[in-house]
């Protein structure tokens, strides 16, 4: 537990000003608190030993004096406090998300979407409250305990010791209940996050389980895991739900003490009444501390459970990251890519194994292959989005690893095969990676990919919404807006990621067109399974079971009578079918 809360330290200290602050409000506040029974005790025994309305009058200042004393103080503590611990909510959010974007791609192959949810929102919200009422309620308690005993071992000792008999047990069910409420509030957590999981996963799915009639078998999986969600919740409440009262009855018990041996003193005249009063006074305020107590430790141990899980994503550390001395990215860069003896292997499989290839500077290449023969691993090599398990890639004779992984991409256009697309306007994801972009240049851009017929026939122009990753677009118009956002980046090495796959290939031939100005000024590299997009290629190159198979021109690779000879006999084929 102590490990996890060091990650705090660094928050707390950047606060400390504040934090002594409110702190030092909180002890004035408490010793004003601590000071009140004290003064009604005294105020008791003056006015028995005689009345007189000035003493009435004048103990009743001083008590509405401390009481104003106690509220202003209250006040700046429960503001200053509360609102640093805003201040480090706001501050460890971004430091989770800069970590959540810092990371690898394969950290997000292991961990599902809905539980880093779960993690940046409702694990953060249950470390603010730590922070605040947590941390507050914690230092109230504890100081107001440690003066009223004090204040009271100096008044009656025997009598405190009488008092503080059922102590040991407070001390025991604390350290018994709070170590049940962590382990259960850790299990709870666990279930929110696959319940996050489940809604985001049915979400992004929706046409999916509409289109194989699966509402009432996700309706039925979602019902189990929310069951199973409150029944923890349930456990944890009557955990709670016991240890509070039984925290009450010990007070009770306390009270009792007083009563009967104080009674029995004042009776006795050992005491007099006033500090009979005030010893009374003194156990009543003691109630509070004893009930919040409960309910801080439920507070601490929610928030150390879930800061052990955000303590997971931000001591995470990307397996793709900049060299300690990064090498300065020409700019612009040539663009020679050079592949030397590659093997990748990752999820406990070989994806690429000792790939040797040249690309030369300003030239277009394709890469063809059938599905999961590693194509898409080459090109991801490029951009740092993986690193080889052996071997390297250079880029103008540098190996990438040597350069900045951010300085780099900058020169380089990606589209992938999955196509992403924000929830926002069609012109802002097209400026995705060129904020300063001009209009000019957008629709330059959208005309080169042959997004501008499209985009004339929508109800706002470049100003439409896309929707949640681009659902009110087509896949082609998804693929041409991606494509388009990396026109407009005017890289020095283009990578198309099958990017053409879902227009037709009429669109695909205008496409190229206008991509074949944009692709004599840079290096570029197509992958895709049509013989169309490759064929007009510098060099071609054809990845079999991860391995190179192939290499040469559109003729070469027919004389050659392979698997892209094969490929090409099979598409001649099926479009004299389509003709018929």
């Amino acid at each position: 537990m102590k490990e996890h809360l060091r990650t705090l330290w660094p928050y707390l200290w950047r606060y400390r000003r504040g934090l002594l602050v409110g702190l030092a409000a909180l002890v004035l506040k408490d010793l004003a608190a601590a000071v009140q029974p004290w003064l009604i005790g005294r105020g008791v025994d003056a006015i028995t030993a005689g009345f007189r309305w000035e003493l009435v009058l004048g103990f009743a200042g001083a008590l509405i004096g401390l009481s104003a004393v106690k509220g202003v103080f209250q006040y700046f503590m429960r503001v200053i406090i509360i609102g640093i611990s805003r201040d480090i909510e706001y501050d460890l959010r971004n430091d989770l998300f800069a970590s959540l974007v810092r990371l690898s791609p394969d950290y997000y192959r292991r961990m599902r979407t809905g539980d880093l949810m779960a993690r940046a929102t409702n694990d953060l919200n249950a470390v603010r409250m730590m922070l605040g009422p947590g941390i507050m309620y914690w230092t109230e308690t504890s100081l107001t305990t440690l003066f009223v005993i004090s204040v009271m071992l100096w008044v009656d000792w025997p009598l405190t010791l009488a008092a503080l008999l059922p102590a040991p047990l407070v001390s025991l069910s604390v350290s018994y209940f709070g170590r049940r409420i962590h382990r259960r509030f850790e299990h709870i957590q666990k279930i929110f996050s696959d319940i996050t999981s489940r809604v985001q996963e049915n979400i992004a799915g929706v046409r999916v389980i509409r289109a194989y009639v699966q509402e009432e078998s996700e309706l039925r999986r979602f019902e189990l895991l929310n069951r199973s969600y409150i029944k923890e919740n349930l456990r944890l409440a009557r955990l709670s739900g016991l240890f509070t009262p039984l925290l009450q009855t010990l007070v009770g018990v306390m009270l009792l003490i007083v009563l009967w041996v104080g009674g029995a003193r004042l009776l006795e005249g050992r005491i007099s009444l006033g500090h009979f009063v005030m010893f009374n006074t003194y156990m009543a305020m003691l109630v509070w501390p004893m009930i919040a107590f409960g309910w801080v430790v439920n507070l601490m141990q929610r928030g150390t459970a879930s800061l052990a899980r955000i303590n997971e994503i931000l001591q995470e550390q990307p397996t793709i990251a900049a060299p300690a001395v990064p090498r300065r990215v020409p700019t612009p860069l040539r663009g020679e890519i050079r592949f030397d003896s590659v093997t990748v292997r990752y999820d406990g499989r070989v994806a690429l194994e000792g790939v040797t290839l040249t690309i030369p500077a300003g030239a277009t290449v394709a890469v063809v292959g059938h599905t999961g023969s590693g194509k898409s691993t080459l090109v991801q090599l490029i951009p740092r989005l993986l690193d080889p398990t052996a071997g390297a890639v250079l880029v103008d004779g540098v190996d990438v690893r040597e350069f900045s992984p951010q300085e780099l991409r900058r020169q380089i256009g990606f589209v992938p095969q999955e196509t992403f697309l924000f929830s926002a306007t069609l012109a802002e994801n097209i400026a995705f990676g060129a904020p300063d972009a001009s209009e000019a240049d957008i629709r330059r851009a959208a005309e080169i990919a042959g997004l501008g017929p499209d985009v004339a026939g929508f109800p706002d122009g470049y100003r439409t919404l896309v929707g949640e990753r681009g659902i009110t677009l087509s896949g082609g118009q998804k693929q041409r807006t991606a494509l388009a956002r990396a026109i407009l980046r005017n890289p020095r090495i283009l990578i198309l990621d099958d990017a053409l796959s879902s227009v037709d290939t009429e669109t695909e031939a205008r496409i190229l067109e206008r991509l074949v100005h944009l692709m004599r000024e840079r290096t570029t590299i197509l992958i895709s399974h049509r013989v169309s997009t490759v064929r007009h290629a510098d060099r071609i190159f054809v990845i079999e079971n991860g391995r190179l198979a192939e290499q040469g021109t559109h003729a070469e690779l027919l004389a050659l009578g392979g698997y892209y000879a094969d490929l090409y006999q099979r598409q001649l084929l099926e479009e004299e079918l389509e003709a018929i």
